[in-house]
């Protein structure tokens, strides 16, 4: 089994922006997640923890922020500088648990499309909250959208998902339920010269409770909503008081 970083490095970060399907598609719905958030007073510094290609971040910077993207595949922070343009976006090819390194002052922190499961275990989840709440200024957001995989547990063959297929490429992933994470199988197959040919990679994510993350924001300061998001996500909203 690999790490999420190795994972994304050898299996996902090359087919990602196909996985995704209709780019514009998906740049709409960042763009209208961004929109949601409340505005602070003034347009600063953003972080975008797990920028990938930069679904978030583009639409963070079209709207006056100096954005600081992180991510620990190097291959979709590349594709994000090459639609970047002019737009005030650094990249940073760091763990997330390190972007104090990279910000100062940040009036917008944000983790979106299933990060916060991507840690490697709840004390690292706790870290990363708490070093974005002391960040922070009053007024300030933290937001973040995660799949449930604490409370919600697919059965038989629910656990088998068609990520996305064409003439080329069939992503499936397949997902095994333990205490705490849920292994995350995914199985591709590629059409190479006539020939289909099959790659698997498997990843831990962290069952992650919304409800403790949210209560875990109050704890530290902040004025917490928790709702549904696009797609099946949870989604944290929190105001630094």
């Amino acid at each position: 089994m690999s790490t999420a970083e190795i994972h994304y490095k050898t299996h996902l970060g090359p087919v990602y922006s196909w996985m995704l399907g209709d780019l514009d598609a998906a740049f709409a719905r960042a763009a209208a997640e961004i929109d949601d958030l409340p505005s602070p007073a003034t347009r600063g510094v953003a972080v975008d923890l797990g920028a990938g290609l930069g679904l978030h971040a583009l639409s963070l910077a079209k709207r006056g922020f100096q954005v600081v993207a992180i991510d620990t595949c190097r291959m979709l922070l590349d594709e994000l500088c090459s639609r970047r343009g002019s737009l005030a976006i650094t990249t940073h090819h760091a763990d997330l648990l390190e972007f104090r390194a990279f910000a100062t002052l940040p009036q917008v922190i944000v983790c979106m499309g299933d990060t916060l499961t991507h840690l490697p275990a709840l004390p690292a989840v706790d870290s990363l909250l708490s070093a974005a709440a002391a960040s922070l200024p009053s007024g300030g957001v933290f937001a973040a959208t995660f799949r449930d995989y604490a409370t919600r547990e697919l059965k038989g063959e629910q656990r088998f998902i068609l990520v996305r297929a064409d003439d080329s490429r069939i992503l499936t992933c397949f997902l095994e339920y333990l205490d705490h994470q849920v292994i995350v199988h995914d199985l591709l197959h590629e059409n190479v010269d006539g020939q289909w040919r099959q790659s698997i990679s498997s990843y831990p994510k962290l069952r992650l409770a919304p409800e403790w993350v949210a209560s875990r924001l109050s704890e530290l300061g902040c004025s917490v909503n928790r709702d549904a998001a696009a797609g099946g996500m949870a989604r944290i909203v929190a105001i630094k008081n």
